[in-house]
């Protein structure tokens, strides 16, 4: 039997994914390498927005085509799985599995391929531990879910409904996982939540994602490490010590702003003002003076006034981010802001609004990027691109694009750079280390 995942989503859904496939194959599954040849299908689906839904249910509607074709199970997993539950098996699923049900992965296949119409939805999150088979779509870098769910309500996400309250994974498991994976050869980990930087408080038992960064570090093999995504109040001094101090720990942070304005932060809960989230991006920069700052924003929101969005300016100029990830508020039906508020922004003033902003994280992006030119960095080679050009990321999750080789991927190289654009950085490879160090080599 042949199985297809498709994925939508973030990083999360592509692990959970990666945990799917390894289940199935557990079971004497094959992966195809398209859905017309598979036996069963499994969408894994995100619900964050309202364009990703809508991707989700285009995606089940090209699935059921090919079942009316000839025999085929189509599943759908993750965030619309949970959201929608039994309604989406009257809309041609053969089976729906909750985001805490992704270890039952093989159960819910293994019915509907018996002709059975299937619904898991209860929580087995206590068996998503480093013995679950993987498989993971780099050999260098792995994702490593360490906290699901997430406990903040902010009013315009569905998070929390979909993916229910914050849950840690026992820290001596993940670092099981880590050194299985170094192991392996696996020489990147992304620690990975909804809100990462909550890992441990559940626990009770000194856990926290500093301790987990300081004990991860210590494993031999494993050169950097990643983590997100951030919330600004629950970002502490401890962590930036470690991030600071520790050189395997990447220099690179994701903290969500999602506002300028604290009239909206208020009616979005987010649980801080403007002048809060500078400062804190103040004491970040003022422990790692090198440190890459991202940040994702929501142009929009209900009663957004010009004020308003002119305050996100204001704080998107002197916040001077590396990256800006920016999203048009649509309504998430279930949310606070969906049940309270009337989505009285017009579409075309998001739309411009949204322009304005990426028009100026551009000018930014560019006036940063020039630091970079003339400089030798160190990244680890990741993959090919469709321009035929290979590229890396350095320890400020900067991308550089360069002349490469296949053998070069999960290996370390100096790339110095040539040209600078608002996005990518391109540079010729001055050095690539001939094979891979279990000792870390980060300058």
């Amino acid at each position: 039997m042949r199985f297809y995942i498709k994925t939508f989503g973030c990083q999360m859904n592509e692990n959970d994914s990666e945990t799917m496939a390894g289940l199935l194959m557990k079971e004497g599954f094959t992966p195809a390498s398209a859905p017309e040849k598979a036996d069963v299908v499994i969408i894994n689906t995100c619900a964050v927005r309202r364009k990703s839904e809508e991707k989700a249910y285009s995606e089940l509607g090209q699935m059921l085509k090919i079942k009316r074709k000839r025999k085929l199970v189509v599943g759908v997993a993750g965030c619309v799985a949970e959201k929608e539950r039994e309604k989406l098996l009257e809309r041609g699923a053969d089976f729906v599995l909750g985001t805490r049900a992704v270890p039952k992965i093989t159960e819910a296949v293994k019915r509907a391929l018996q002709g059975e119409k299937v619904a898991l939805f209860e929580d087995h999150l206590d068996e998503y531990t480093h013995e679950l088979p993987r498989i993971r779509s780099s050999k260098h870098h792995a994702w490593v879910t360490i906290i699901f769910g997430c406990d903040r309500f902010c009013t315009y996400c569905i998070v929390p409904y979909t993916r229910g309250r914050e849950k840690s994974r026992p820290m001596e498991d993940i670092l099981e996982e880590v050194r299985e994976l170094a192991k392996q050869g696996y020489r990147e980990v992304t620690f990975l939540g909804q809100n990462v930087d909550a890992y441990g408080k559940d626990l009770k038992d000194g856990s926290s994602l500093a301790k987990l960064l300081e004990e991860a570090s210590k494993i031999e093999g494993i050169e950097r490490i990643w983590f997100l995504t951030s919330y600004p109040t629950d970002f502490s001094d401890e962590l930036i010590e470690v991030i600071a101090r520790n050189p395997k720990v990447a220099k690179s942070v994701h903290l969500p702003v999602q506002s300028g304005s604290n009239r909206i932060l208020k009616l979005m809960n987010r649980r801080y003002t403007k002048e809060e989230y500078l400062a804190l991006l103040e004491r970040i920069r003022s422990k790692v003076p090198d440190v890459a700052i991202s940040s994702d924003i929501i142009v929009g929101f209900p009663t957004e006034t010009e004020e308003d969005f002119m305050e996100t300016v204001d704080l998107v100029e002197k916040a001077q981010f590396e990256r800006l990830n920016l999203a048009i508020y649509s309504p998430r039906k279930g949310t606070v802001a969906w049940k309270h508020y009337k989505d009285d922004v017009p579409y075309e003033e998001k739309v411009r609004r949204m322009q304005f902003l990426m028009n100026l994280q551009k000018r930014i992006n560019r006036k940063l990027n020039e630091r970079y030119k003339g400089k030798t960095v160190r990244v680890i080679v990741e993959a090919q691109a469709k321009n035929g050009l290979f590229y890396g990321r350095d320890i400020r999750n900067k991308i550089i694009a360069f002349e490469g080789e296949e053998w070069m991927i999960g290996r370390f190289a100096d790339v110095k750079i040539e040209k600078i654009t608002a996005g990518p950085l391109y540079g010729k490879v001055v050095w690539v280390e001939e094979t891979p160090s279990p000792v870390s080599t980060d300058k």
